[in-house]
């Protein structure tokens, strides 16, 4: 990355967790983890990954870009389903090993399975776990915000296989 004027070189500790230069660590892969939120409540809609054009294209076009790990692509959330995904802020955290993207979503949903979250499942801890040799895991979303066959097809999605 060092040889992209986007990202700029890490050269110390100060300059990473103090300055103003965006010198974001990419991991062996390539990769750095991407955190979405909704922009008005907060409501963690997904969690994803970025490569280095996948950032490049979000700061363009402000609108989230992932890189599929499964399918080994750019993707532009939202050009097949259209549910798009603004990018009202992003930010980095100190290491700048993550990235927070605050976004508005057109069409209310950000999860291929159709639910507004991705995050749509609870999974039972401490004394709710009692008695469960595998935990069982309870819905926080009662209703899908769209249809995903009618937006997808029949295919079952390879990012989840």
């Amino acid at each position: 990355m060092a040889d992209d004027p986007m990202f700029l070189p890490r050269t110390s500790i100060e300059q990473v967790e103090e300055g103003t230069e965006f010198a974001p660590k990419f991991d062996a892969q390539g990769l750095i983890p991407v955190v979405t939120t909704d922009w008005t409540s907060g409501e963690l809609l997904m969690h994803g990954y970025m490569n280095a054009e996948a950032v490049r294209r979000t700061i363009e076009l402000g609108e989230a870009v992932y890189w599929s790990r499964s399918r080994q692509v750019l993707w532009h959330k939202g050009a097949t389903s259209g549910l798009i995904q603004k990018v009202r802020e992003m930010r980095i955290d100190d290491d700048q090993d993550t990235i927070w993207l605050r976004v508005e979503v057109t069409g209310g949903a950000s999860c291929h399975v159709g639910y507004r979250s991705c995050f749509y499942r609870r999974v039972p801890v401490g004394t709710e776990a009692t008695g469960q040799s595998t935990p069982r895991l309870e819905f926080m979303e009662s209703e899908k915000v769209f249809d995903p066959t009618s937006v997808y097809g029949d295919a079952p999605n390879p990012t989840q296989l």
